[in-house]
């Protein structure tokens, strides 16, 4: 069993101990609220109402634990002795300091012994002898967590992230505060996990040079974590660096620090799903509902889903700021469905009144012109309706006296407004539409054609066209570039206002003024009152912070997509130019200032590279300075003395076998995490050919190109380097993120069609 494994175990068994006394707490508070509810006879008014009182106490307390108890740890601090010996009400030490004596010296090295180890969770937690199982992450003694950076780590020596589902760790992350120090827990050395493992190795080597090195990017990292909050806040670092964890924990301090500002939401937006499960690992959820929202790209819109991935050719049309024109013709020509009615004939004063094809068109054209969203824009529609049949009926002529003609036309309009055939052609003429519905249009070609012309070329209209198709009425088949189009069709289209559902009160509570009084649980029926946000259909846009990660990747329409949603926020942007897949950053850019306005900007680099051997980062810096000659690379700082290893093979019936045999021996050199990166086309294919290798388990993983960004893994195994080089425009800098995943192996497998690189 390796260490990940051991210590996954040990938060196991930790989390089962907190789980049963959750469920004793929980027993506790239906007992009382039971013999509460079960004191019927009471003597007086006081009586009564403290029963009620207490029942609904019991039931505040029952409704909370109930709420909370699923993934319920997320964090753990080992921390050294402190200066004094008080405990705070939650049982921990309160000394934020250590002590001066907790850190002696063994062999010439600093060495300390772990004094208190503190879990953190949603609740607080206490076991029968008061001893705190968990630590509520708002308590004082819970700080650390957020506040504690490398540069002022107080008693912090390991912070770890656990992250779990249900009642199941799944992982634990680990950040090494003091990697220069040996520490010892219950006489057996600290073990660390991820990135800290890393830096644990760095501050323990010998020599001048490495320790300068940890302070370098115990700085760095420091400083972008405690900046003071501005509107922008930028971090560009290339392949390594740590700015995904950075900002991540950018955002824990500042929402601890001032939670008054922050607690309207953060919103963490990541390119892919896989990345968004590592940034839950790295950034717990905080402990209250809807303070942390992370988010793929694929999955912004509620209700939405991205399912499928698009060519390099199609996303670059999706992604353009072009499509915005393409999407505002289409929202305002998908009213006009095949099969919409081409004719209106109403009765009116006692005669027929008939508005034909082109008398309608008029009309159409008449009410899009306004400004409003296309929905909105239907009581516009049916007003010029009704001006063009008074018109067509002759009554204008025949009152010529003002106030006569205003009764008439009073009169007119009760009469047709509510007439079965107006109402039923309206509907049917004028129909409310779905962002999804206009996307599912689109996949006519020729209307299509007619939506972006002197837009996008032929060509590009049958490449949109035929990459709609797949997507289904239901939204099945949708990518995350259709997914910015669907949140630029829903502000285009606009939703229609509906009139608030009565709320039933009983007569007698409307007579005696008991509407006023409700019990707990009528207060949390389902059928109660639902916030803002739900009411109206779930869709958040109000942030407090919003963090974009991998910001490079992001087309125009995305950025788009991503500044509604923090019109008054502050933000969080990292990326690395570098990179970037998307093949024209310029037009990526200006979206991007756009979404951003005039904000206040304070950018931030980070140069040190401590996830990549040397030996890997000389291999991906020569494929760096080919994607973007002059770019400069941050500094690998550790070397392993094993050099990358690479590999050809003349046939493709030769690769199969030859994936196969490279992943088997990256599986059995490392003890961790192996990533198979291929392109985005062969991601199935290789896919089956690595699934039955027995080594593999949920060590091995195999990604498309465009899903490595921000993942790291033990050893990775880039298979088939030219293919991915050739996807798109910006291959050559794909290929340079998927050779800088690797903590500690590299493996290049080549075809013979590849370009040899130097090492090679």
């Amino acid at each position: 069993m390796d260490v990940r494994e051991r210590e996954i175990r040990d938060e196991q068994r930790h989390l089962d101990t907190v789980y049963r006394r959750l469920t004793e707490k929980i027993h506790e508070a239906e007992f009382l609220m039971a013999d509460a509810a079960d004191r019927v006879q009471v003597g007086t008014p006081g009586a009564l109402a403290e029963r009620d009182a207490q029942v609904f106490q019991a039931g505040l307390h029952l409704s909370r634990l109930n709420n909370e108890f699923e993934d319920f740890l997320f964090g753990r601090i080992d921390l050294l002795p402190g200066k004094d010996g008080v405990r705070g009400p939650d049982g921990a030490y309160t000394s934020v300091e250590p002590a001066d004596d907790a850190i002696g010296e063994e062999d010439g090295a600093p060495v300390a012994e772990i004094a208190e180890t503190l879990h953190i969770g949603r609740l607080g937690v206490l076991d029968a002898e008061y001893v705190p199982l968990v630590i509520d992450w708002r308590a004082p003694a819970a700080a650390p967590f957020y506040r504690a950076t490398p540069v002022a780590p107080g008693r912090v020596v390991r912070r770890r992230v656990i992250r779990s589902r249900g009642r199941r760790v799944l992982g634990v992350e680990d950040d090494l505060l003091r990697p220069e120090l040996r520490a010892l827990l219950a006489g057996s050395e600290l073990p660390v996990v991820g990135d800290g493992a890393l830096m644990a190795a760095l501050g323990r080597a010998r020599g001048r040079r490495m320790s300068d090195i940890v302070a370098s990017i115990q700085a760095e990292q420091d400083e972008v974590i405690r900046a003071p909050v501005t509107a922008v806040t930028e971090v560009t670092g290339g392949p390594g660096t740590g700015k995904t964890a950075v900002a991540l924990h950018r955002a824990a301090y500042l929402l601890y620090q001032n939670r008054r500002r922050y607690a309207g939401g953060i919103l963490v937006v990541s390119p892919t799903p896989l990345l968004v499960s590592y940034t839950e690992g790295v950034l717990p959820s905080l402990g209250e509902e809807g303070q942390v929202a992370i988010r793929a790209l694929g999955s912004l819109i509620e209700g939405a889903e991205a399912d499928s991935y698009d060519e390099p050719a199609v996303a670059r049309i999706k992604g353009s700021a072009a499509m915005a024109r393409v999407l505002a013709r289409a929202a305002r020509g998908a009213i006009d469905a095949p099969g919409a009615p081409g004719r209106l004939r109403v009765v009116a004063f006692g005669r027929r009144v008939e508005l034909d094809g082109e008398e309608l068109a008029a009309v159409r054209q008449q009410a899009l012109g306004g400004t409003a969203p296309v929905n909105l824009l239907r009581p516009r529609a049916r007003r010029l309706l009704l001006d063009a049949l008074w018109r067509k009926s002759g009554a204008p002529e025949r009152y010529q006296d003002p106030g006569f003609a205003a009764e008439a036309r009073e009169a007119f309009n009760d009469d047709i407004a509510d007439e079965e055939a107006f109402t039923d052609f309206l509907a049917a003429w004028w129909p409310e539409v779905t962002p999804l519905q206009v996307l599912v249009a689109m996949a006519d070609e020729q209307r299509l054609a007619r939506w972006a012309r002197r837009i996008l070329r032929p060509r590009e209209v049958r490449q949109l066209a035929r990459s709609l198709r797949r997507v289904t009425p239901a939204g099945a088949g949708l990518s995350a570039h259709d997914v910015a189009l669907l949140d630029e069709l829903r502000v285009l289209l606009g939703t229609p206002t509906r009139p608030a559902a009565p709320r039933e009160v009983d007569v007698l509570d409307q007579l005696t003024g008991l509407a006023e009084l409700t019990t707990y649980a009528e207060r949390s029926a389902p059928n109660g009152r639902a916030s803002a946000t739900e009411a109206d259909g779930g869709e958040r846009l109000d942030y407090a912070h919003v963090i974009v990660d991998e910001a490079q990747d992001l087309t125009p329409m995305q950025w788009r997509m991503v500044g509604r949603r923090g019109g008054q926020a502050t933000w969080t942007i990292v990326g690395d130019p570098a990179q970037s897949s998307w093949p024209d950053p310029a037009e990526a850019a200006a979206e991007r200032d756009r979404a951003l306005g005039r904000r206040m900007r304070r950018r931030f680099e980070l140069t040190v590279n401590y996830r990549n051997p040397a030996e890997i980062a000389r291999v991906a810096d020569g494929v760096l300075s080919r994607a973007m000659p002059g770019a400069v690379p941050p500094r690998a700082v550790r070397e392993t003395g094993i050099a990358p290893r690479f590999a050809t093979v003349e046939s493709a019936g030769a690769l199969r076998a030859a994936a196969r045999s490279e992943a088997s021996r990256l599986l059995a050199e490392v003890p961790g995490t192996v990533g198979v990166v291929v392109a985005m086309r062969r991601r199935a294919e290789v896919a089956g050919w690595l699934a039955d290798l027995p080594e593999a388990g949920e060590r091995l993983m195999v990604l498309g190109s465009l899903e490595a960004k921000g993942l790291e893994y033990d050893a990775t195994l880039v298979l088939a380097p030219g293919e991915i080089a050739d996807e798109s425009p910006a291959g050559l800098r794909v290929l340079y993120v998927a050779l800088t995943r690797a903590t500690q192996r590299l493996t290049v497998l080549a075809t013979a069609g590849d370009t040899a690189v130097p090492a090679g």
